[in-house]
Parts: C-alpha cells; sequence; structure tokens
C-alpha cells in the first residue's frame, strides 16, 4: 500500500490541494485576498487557491510530525523579513490562518486535537490516513512513469555519449 512517504511532497501537496477544493468544509474566508501570511511577508500570497495549498501542507505536516500545534507550525511557516539596511530577522507566521485551517480541518474530521505523553497538538486521524493513503496510492503511478522518463533520457544520453567516444 503507496503512504505519503512515497510520493513527492510537490506533487502530493499540489493534489492533495486540489482535492480538498472539493470539500464542504474548507473554504477560504473573504479576507484572504487582503492578508499576508506573516509578519515577515511584504505582499499578500500571489496564488489563488494558497488557502488549500497550505491546508494540504499543513495536513502533510502533522501526519510526518505527530501532534503538532499551532505554535510548532507558526515556526515553520515563518521566515526571515528584510529588514532593509540591517540583518534579517526571523518572524513568525500569522497565528489566525493556521488556527483557522485546522479548525476546519477538525471539522472536516481529518484531524484532532490529542495528548500523546508530554506533546499535545492535532493528529491525523483514521479517516485523515485512509484519505492521504488513498490519494498517495492514485499518485504513485504517476511518479514511476516520471522515474521511467528520466531513466529512459538516461539511456539515450549514454548511447549518444558512447557514439561520441567511438568517433
Amino acid at each position: 500500500m503507496a503512504t505519503i512517504h512515497d510520493v513527492s511532497p510537490e506533487i502530493f501537496i499540489k493534489a492533495l490541494a486540489e482535492e480538498l477544493k472539493k470539500t464542504e468544509e474548507i473554504k477560504a474566508p473573504e479576507w484572504t485576498v487582503f492578508v499576508k501570511t506573516g509578519r515577515s511577508k511584504e505582499r499578500p500570497p500571489v496564488q489563488a487557491d494558497w488557502w488549500y495549498i497550505r491546508a494540504a501542507s499543513m495536513l502533510r505536516s502533522i501526519q510526518m510530525r505527530g501532534p503538532l500545534g499551532v505554535g510548532k507550525l507558526r515556526l515553520k511557516y515563518g521566515g526571515k523579513a528584510n529588514r532593509g539596511y540591517k540583518t534579517e530577522h526571523f518572524y513568525k507566521s500569522s497565528g489566525k490562518i493556521i488556527r483557522v485551517l485546522l479548525q476546519q480541518l477538525e471539522s472536516a474530521g481529518l484531524v484532532e486535537q490529542k495528548k500523546v505523553g508530554v506533546h499535545k497538538g492535532r493528529v491525523v486521524t483514521k479517516k485523515g490516513l485512509s484519505f492521504m493513503d488513498k490519494f498517495a496510492l492514485g499518485l504513485v503511478p504517476k511518479k514511476a512513469e516520471q522515474q521511467n522518463v528520466t531513466g529512459k533520457k538516461t539511456k539515450q544520453k549514454a548511447e549518444a555519449s558512447q557514439t561520441k567516444q567511438e568517433n
């Protein structure tokens, strides 16, 4: 059975974002057109569907790293701010965006709050895990096709270099 570990993160997140657009519980609020994603950013995101890409990325991060809270996710999505001639400084990302996304993922039944030992935060539910695994299963053949294409290219390059050496 394929898991999210078998698929490239870029391919998985983009495809999962398209799938999350279809769910009723996850919708971008009106203010997402105007808001920056953190203090370190100068402008709002350029992509129109950045809300769903962030939701897919957060869902994958929660699956990979166990119970995660708002604080850890703010660090993950933070960045360095350009402060002119002064040295750069790291700032956390917006907590409101992360909180609203986590609430939407909870209402969709994909994550839940849980305490594991001394760590507490959101973890992926069984429904969320099966959703992501089924989705990853559909993407694995695409990854294998890409590897075959690159394999053919390397064979063609090797044959071309052999013909050059013979001449």
